[in-house]
Formats: C-alpha cells, structure tokens, sequence
C-alpha cells in the first residue's frame, strides 16, 4: 500500500473553498467573471495543494491552435502580418484563430477571454494595449503571450517584436534632406503610440543634425489611416510658408496626402515630395509610384509566431524584444524641391 497522498482533485479544491467546480474551473482558465474575493481564495488552495489539472497543467494538454488579436483586418499593414503568423504556424502544423478586437469595443468577450473560450496554447497581441492585470490574467490560464508593435511600453520580460521606427524616421528625413528640402512636414500616427514618438524622433533626429530648426508647426498626428494623411496634409498645404515635403508616416497616410495634394492642384513630386512608412503592397502601384521606408511586416508575423511556439515548447528566449530593420524603398514620388 502506497504512502504517497492522493491527488487534488478539482471537487476537493471546490469543497475548502466554499464554491463550486465550475467556479475553480473558471479561474483556472483565466476567466474574468469571478469576483476577486473568490479568485484569490482558489488560487491560494491551487498553489498549496500543487493542482496543476488533468494531464499536469495546460501545457501538456497543448490544443495546436493560438489566437491571432488584430484591431482590424481593413488595413493592408494587418494582411501581412496576418500572412506571416499564418505561413509561419502552417509550417508547424498550428492553426490559427484570428480575433478582431477594437480598443473602443467593450462588448464581451474581452480579448484576454478569447483562449479561455476554445483552449488556444498562447497570443500574438498586434498593436493594441497589455495592461498588467490582463497579462496576470494570461499567465494564470497557462496562455502563452507575444506583443507585436505594441502601443504602450511592455514589461522587459515580454516578447514583442517591432521594426526599427526611429532609424526609419530618421532616413525618410535625410533622404528628403538630401533632395534639398528644408520646410518637411511630419504627419505621425496617434500621438500616444510607441511607433508614432520613434518615428517622429527620428524626423527630429534628422532636422537637428542638418542644423535645422523643428517646426512644431509642420509636426501633425494623424490615424494611420488614409483620411487622417488627408486631413493633416491639408492643413498643411494651407499654411502661409507651407512644406515642400512631407513624411506621411504610413503609406495609407501617404495615400490621404495624395488626394489632398491633388485637390489643392499640386503634383507630386514637382510640387510636393511625399514619403511612407511600411511598404504595402499598393505603394508600387500609386501614381506615382510611392517612396517609402518598408518595415517586414510578413517577417514580423513569422518571428511573433516564432517567438510563441518556443515559449510553449519552454525553451527560453535569447531576447525578449526584438526589433527587424526597416529600409528606405526609392521611387518616384520624391524630387528636389521646386524653385522659387
């Protein structure tokens, strides 16, 4: 007859904490719906008794599939990301769940309940906000995290993966710089975003090393998105001693100063020089083809899923962040600037 002491079971740790199993069972996937209270009494009983669930723990019973959270798939800049977790996890033969979660969108199910709903092993988090109790809320239903370009700073420990923002802004300028160009506008993303203040360092960067004075008034925060180029580059073209040039900060953006070029009857680039960030698949194809700074966004998706499976097979990470080199792309949108 043995010694050793039976397994918890998860009826036992229900009966010492007065709830029932459905109830452990919720915080053991993480779930939200649990009053604090309750949530810290369960999971003092799982800690002392070593209850790690059938099969020892929701890493042995890996499920094969992992959360793909996008704030959207309208945007090109998201398909390629998209394309490269996907190529990445086919590969290994993952599949993939992809979640459209909008930071505005408070119905429920929040993001971080998403693997809770059908078991997924881990996420890859693209641009949106990790707070610290969202990522309490991963670690306690075992759920494997990467962040890619992630809006706030994350914790050291996290993996994320991004691209070389400021060296991209700081060569969209110098390569404007070098045409001539002395009034450059700079239309960044939301203002609050880590992408958005390397890009436009960068932009500061470059004015400060060719010893011109930052215009606080060509510096501009649009979306992203195509309407906000549009608006901002408008503005723009409306001032007294308006730019000859402008670094767009997306190439969607890029795409609004078109338009907005085009209803003040400038052309581009013999009036007005016009540069990207990203180097979407469209921009080769704009008239006139459009100067950009890509950023791999395919490779990127391919590293973050790289990333999460090897968190999930536990084998460590040789570093946390890693940021992929962006690359200035010249075509034919940008020229000297026009005489006087």
């Amino acid at each position: 007859m043995s010694d050793q002491p039976s397994r918890p079971t998860l009826a036992l740790i229900a009966s010492e904490a007065g709830v029932s199993p459905a109830t452990v069972s919720k915080v053991l996937n993480g779930r939200t719906d649990v009053a604090p209270a309750t949530r810290e009494r369960v999971e003092e009983l799982l800690r002392s008794h070593n209850y790690a669930g059938p099969g020892g723990g929701r890493r042995a019973r890996r499920s094969g599939l992992i959360d793909l959270v996008l704030a959207g798939l309208d945007s090109p800049w998201a398909v390629e990301i998209l394309r490269g977790v996907e190529a990445e996890c086919a590969e290994r033969g993952i599949g993939v769940v992809v979640s459209l979660v909008r930071d505005d969108d408070a119905r429920p199910p929040s993001w971080q309940n998403l693997p809770a709903l059908h078991h997924s092993d881990g996420v890859i988090l693209v641009t949106s906000r990790m707070t610290r109790q969202q990522r309490r809320q991963l670690e306690r239903a075992g759920v494997g995290l990467v962040l890619v370009d992630p809006v706030n700073l994350p914790d050291p420990d996290i993996a994320s993966v991004g691209a070389t923002n400021w060296a991209g802004g700081l060569a969209a300028t110098e390569h404007l710089l070098e045409l001539g160009h002395r009034r450059i506008a700079m239309i960044g993303g939301p203002a609050d975003m880590l992408c958005t203040q390397a890009r436009v360092d960068g932009y500061r960067t470059a004015l400060e090393r060719a010893g011109i004075p930052v215009d606080r008034e060509l510096i501009r925060y649009g979306d992203f998105r195509h309407r906000g180029g549009f608006m901002r580059t408008r503005e723009l073209l409306a001032l007294p001693d308006r730019p000859t040039a402008v670094f767009a900060g997306s190439d969607e953006q890029a795409m609004g100063a078109y338009e907005a070029a085009r209803q003040a009857g400038l052309r581009i680039p013999e009036d007005l020089s016009v540069v990207g960030f990203d180097d979407l698949p469209t921009c080769e194809w704009m008239s006139p083809p459009l100067t950009t700074v890509r950023q791999p966004l395919e490779e990127m998706g391919r590293t973050a899923a790289s990333k999460l499976l090897q968190l999930l097979d536990g084998r460590p990470l040789l570093s946390p962040r890693v940021e992929l080199a962006t690359e200035l792309r010249v075509r034919h949108s940008t020229a000297p600037p026009p005489t006087a």
